[in-house]
């Protein structure tokens, strides 16, 4: 993810935090400073335990994480946001692993609340015990309350990610005992519309009663459900299809000598707009995307194409699917992924708009087949006599 800065691993899962993270610290800080009159006492209870909070939302995402792994998926990174913690592995198409996995974070939380109220008894922590005390504790930014607070968080966790909605896990968990008995894509077509109704309630309420939170949640849930639907359509159109049956077999090249004015007469001429670079044996040895070009043209007119190319780029082989590419271009932001052979010569150039026109075909093809398939006669079928 853009924009994330590492900071470990934990059994080969690395750990970012996004820079917009900072937004929620400054957050914290004026709503416990300000907001509880506490000053800057308040300021620095609100960072602490904020902080203290994202720790349990990393170890609720490395449950996923380490869930998955035991499947043998492959997790490639945890990234922690302000609204939450996001875990990019590959759902399973099995739905008993997907179901698993999903119940794996919040199962965490629930240990994390337990062992929290253990230590409060232990304590002698009476908020923890009773809601009257522990709605008081949580009005004042006072180090005697972080126990009740983090308490109180782990519990809203395990509660907000139950409700049965993308992309939070219950979304995923309701999707998952659907596909015992269903389809995929009809179990995953149920449990989107039953996350983007819960969201359209959401909203109406959050309108009705001025809850700005609530519809902030409103939207979430609906752009998490499209998208989560968007993606299994997209897998299961294009599951079969690789890149080298999708991309651009001769696509235009630039070598990193060649002016800017090349680049942009091959973009005004051709329907490419991003160019592999190649040397003089035809390796790929950069990426010149629109957005390198015009910044380019801006900041240096005179430059060479090697002056503003990028030079760490992803690439895609012609065998792996398309769907593995795409998902490849949505992580990095890039339109446009370099195909390349095993010796690292160019082999094409895998773009957004193939990417798109290969779904729209093959949509097309599938409701083709579909509608040839309901009109042919059955075959009358005789019995004995």
């Amino acid at each position: 993810m853009n924009w994330s800065i590492p900071l470990f691993r934990v059994r080969g899962i690395q750990i970012k935090v996004h820079v917009t993270f900072a937004l929620i610290l400054v957050w914290a800080a004026y709503y416990w400073g300000i907001g509880t009159d506490a000053g800057l006492q308040g300021a620095l209870f609100g960072v602490v335990a904020t902080l203290l909070l994202f720790v349990c939302v990393t170890l609720h995402e490395l449950g996923h994480a380490f869930q998955a792994l035991r499947y043998g998926i492959e997790v490639e990174d945890i990234t922690l946001l302000p609204i939450g913690g996001v875990a990019r592995l590959r759902v399973p198409d099995n739905a008993r692993q997907e179901l698993t996995i999903a119940v794996a974070g919040p199962l965490v939380n629930v240990v994390i609340a337990a062992v929290l109220v253990a230590i409060g008894g232990i304590l002698e922590a009476t908020s923890l015990l009773t809601p009257a005390d522990l709605d008081d504790t949580m009005r004042d930014a006072e180090w005697s309350g972080l126990l009740a607070y983090l308490t109180l968080a782990n519990i809203w966790l395990v509660l907000f990610n139950a409700i049965p909605a993308f992309p939070m896990d219950g979304g995923r968990v309701l999707r998952a005992l659907l596909a015992l008995r269903l389809d995929y894509a009809r179990a995953t077509g149920i449990a989107v519309s039953i996350g983007q109704g819960l969201a359209l309630l959401f909203g109406l309420v959050g309108f009705a009663t001025g809850n700005f939170y609530l519809i902030l949640i409103a939207a979430f849930v609906w752009f998490g459900a499209s998208q989560e639907g968007a993606q299994v359509t997209l897998r299961r159109v294009l599951g079969g299809s690789t890149v080298g049956q999708a991309m651009i077999q001769r696509p235009q090249v630039l070598t990193a000598i060649d002016p800017l004015a090349r680049a942009v007469e091959l973009t005004l001429s051709t329907a490419q707009s991003d160019f592999p670079v190649v040397d003089t044996d035809n390796r790929v040895v950069g990426l010149l995307t629109l957005d390198d070009l015009l910044r380019g043209l801006h900041d240096q007119p005179a430059a060479i194409v090697g002056d503003v190319m990028r030079r760490q780029f992803p690439v895609a082989r012609a065998g792996e699917s398309v769907v593995a590419a795409q998902g490849q271009m949505g992580e990095t932001g890039v339109r446009a992924l370099p195909v390349v052979q095993p010796d690292g010569r160019l082999a094409g150039l895998l773009t957004a708009a193939d990417i798109g026109e290969a779904f729209r075909l093959l949509t097309a093809r599938s409701q083709m087949e579909r509608s040839s398939g309901a009109r042919t006669p059955r075959p009358i079928e005789h019995g004995p006599f």
